[in-house]
């Protein structure tokens, strides 16, 4: 297991080193010069090229990459690590809000319609499920602040002061991720509950529920598991739209800026903090399976 968990850990020196220098390509070769603060105001072609060659711009792509990126993460060049750390605990308190919501919903959901296949509850969080996948999170939010923040009152419709600002961003990041976990628990479910084992747990006099609880849904996480890691990775880039709207002071929030003015160690230091924070929540999946299957844990082992 640990010789496994260090493999993945180095894999993501190349995964890092590949996202920031495609970015940074991509950043470069957008219209308009990210570098032209330098030469504003000088208009003498001589005295532009001397301020290109001193401060190397006119060096080769990947020695200007190298460059930013050590100013980045040795230098830290306009604070940018700072900032990043500061907004990190924001965004990571509303992707974790937003997971209890989603996880916390589409279990139980998935699970009852599931045992209660064909019912009207079926029918209903099918339905339920079935918006959640087709409604866009940046048109939810605005559907929320205007009912529960402008009519009712009952929630901010930005800001972090208290707890019940992270409430709107967290159910809107929260349910669309809900409706496909939810999904995929009914499909797992359904299949796990038809399979000989449990009849024979029925058979042998155990109750239905515990039948449920012991077995069916310990067997059925597999699939849960891969789905809600995928959908906690897409929390943290459908929290750059969410973040914007509600006003919370998160990455996302903080990425947009740097876009807007082309701040390109700034949105380095973004791309690498996302990057990081999808590949642990792949690496934790991972490990989730060997917890519940002991087959993947054997593979592990060799």
């Amino acid at each position: 297991m640990t010789k496994y968990v260090l493999k993945r850990l180095l894999y993501m020196i190349p995964v890092l080193f590949g996202v920031t220098f495609l970015v940074y390509l991509m950043m470069r070769w957008a219209p308009g010069d990210p570098n032209k603060a330098v030469l504003r105001g000088v208009t003498d072609p001589k005295q532009i090229e001397a301020i290109r060659e001193a401060h190397g711009l006119n060096d080769p792509m990947i020695v200007q990459y190298g460059r930013t990126m050590k100013a980045l993460l040795i230098d830290d060049a306009g604070k940018v690590r700072t900032k990043i750390l500061y907004r990190l605990p924001f965004t990571a308190k509303l992707a974790a809000a937003a997971t209890v919501i989603a996880i916390g919903m589409a279990l139980p959901i998935g699970v009852v319609a599931a045992v209660k296949q064909n019912s009207i509850f079926d029918g209903f969080s099918m339905m339920l499920s079935f918006v959640g996948v087709s409604m866009p999170s940046f048109w939810l939010a605005l559907l929320v602040v205007l009912f529960f923040s402008l009519r009712l009152g009952w929630f901010p419709s930005s800001g972090s002061d208290s707890w019940k600002c992270i409430v709107l961003p967290a159910f809107t990041l929260g349910f669309c991720d809900m409706a496909y976990i939810s999904r995929i628990t009914r499909s797992s479910m359904l299949e796990t509950i038809r399979q000989d084992y449990i009849r024979t747990a029925r058979a042998k006099g155990m109750s239905y529920p515990a039948v449920i609880r012991r077995h069916a849904l310990k067997n059925a996480l597999i699939p849960i598991i891969t789905v809600a890691g995928l959908r906690l990775c897409e929390l943290f880039s459908g929290a750059i739209l969410i973040e914007n709207i509600f006003a919370w002071p998160g990455i996302g929030r903080l990425l947009i800026d740097a876009l807007q003015s082309r701040q390109i160690p700034m949105i380095l230091g973004c791309v690498i903090t996302f990057a990081i924070c999808f590949s642990f929540i792949n690496l934790i999946v991972d490990l989730l399976y060997a917890f519940f299957d002991p087959r993947v844990k054997s593979e592990f082992a060799n």
